[in-house]
């Protein structure tokens, strides 16, 4: 199995733990060292694991036991920690999106490919049993040729339990670059990259109040659109319809339905792992369950780091930067069809994530 990868974080929010509780788990992977602005914060964060070290972001950086800088601050500064991890020559996997804008993206990569180290990021969700499953079901001809599909997230807004809130409504925030990464990710997983865009966006508050902690009832600005919606156009001819939005209480539509000629999928939320899928054949009179067949099995964040940490050289990681800036591409472009009131052709492109078989995580 050979030795494990070192990994170094920088950014030890809400969402640490989580990676945490599978660099723990995962033999392939060892943390060494964390960083973060607030250094109090960060010693918390390892209070129960001594053997990791506490660093400057400079440190860290330098620091020549990390393989892997994983970063995890806010995504108006993913492409400066990704620069600096990429300067020091080390390969670099990020929170999703890749950078707060596709031109900051773009230089991520220029830098890795020039100084010969990888780029990977979250979401890493689709890895896991529900989105593989689903995409194994649509590989396998279950439902025939697929023809549209619909992606839908529904939420008042993450300032009712996030207790710091701000960046979700800053530049890099919003409902679609939140959570479109999620959808759009495993869009692209099933029905491979999209070439074109039409979309429509609003915002309809121009101040939230945060709902937790202690800065409970605090006003913060919104300076990004809240609700967006779109269709997006796959070079494999399906159209998926796109709703994004901090603006409805909630929704009982499937996260994501995928249609085709001799069925439709419902496949589960993007931003889990796991979770039923179901399927109607033209033919069938009920929905039925279909097992889970493919996926990293009892996945949590970080999965995709493991399965970067792990691909040979050589190949393009399933959570790779090319998928990654496709995905942030995706998103900017629908904002500009929202703004501009027309279509919009997306100049990047992927290829189609490799699938998953069913792997059992230790």
């Amino acid at each position: 199995m050979g030795q494990p990868v070192n990994i170094g974080v920088v950014g030890c929010g809400v969402i640490f733990a989580q990676y945490l509780q599978t660099i723990d788990r995962l033999p392939g992977l060892r943390l060494v060292a964390v960083a973060d602005q607030d250094l109090g914060r960060a010693r918390e964060a390892v209070r129960s694991h001594a053997e990791v070290d506490v660093l400057s972001v400079a440190e860290l950086m330098a620091d020549p036991r990390v393989d892997v800088v994983l970063n995890l601050t806010i995504p108006a500064a993913h492409a400066e920690i990704a620069l600096l991890a990429v300067a020091a020559g080390k390969d670099v996997f990020s929170e999703k999106p890749l950078a707060a804008t596709g031109e900051d993206a773009a230089r991520v990569l220029r830098a890795a490919a020039a100084a010969g180290v990888r780029v990977g990021c979250a979401p890493d969700t689709v890895l896991g049993t529900g989105t593989q499953t689903a995409r194994k079901a649509i590989d396998d001809g279950l439902i025939g040729r697929p023809i549209s599909a619909t992606a839908i997230m529904m939420t008042p807004g993450h300032e009712r339990w996030h207790p710091n809130p701000d960046f979700y409504y800053a530049p890099g925030g919003g409902p679609l670059l939140d959570m479109g990464p999620y959808y759009i990710t495993s869009l692209v997983t099933l029905l491979g990259p999209v070439t074109t865009v039409v979309g429509a966006a609003s915002r309809t508050r121009a101040k939230r109040t945060i709902g937790s902690g202690p800065r409970g009832g605090e006003e913060i600005p919104v300076s990004v659109d809240t609700h967006v919606t779109g269709v997006l156009v796959h070079a494999s001819g399906a159209m998926s319809t796109l709703v994004m939005s901090f603006d409805g209480a909630a929704t009982r539509a499937p996260n994501i339905e995928v249609h085709g000629e001799r069925g439709s999928l419902a496949v589960p939320d993007p931003n889990h792992f796991d979770g039923p899928v179901l399927l109607k054949r033209v033919t069938g009179e009920d929905w039925e369950t279909i097992p889970a067949g493919a996926g990293y099995t009892e996945a949590g964040r970080g999965v995709g780091l493991a399965d970067f940490a792990a691909t040979p050289a050589g190949r393009e990681p399933r959570a790779g930067g090319a998928l990654a800036y496709h995905v942030l591409d995706v998103m900017e472009s629908l904002l500009s069809s929202a703004h501009s009131g027309t279509a919009v052709t997306v100049t990047s492109t992927c290829e189609r994530p490799e699938p998953v078989a069913l792997i059992p995580l230790g």
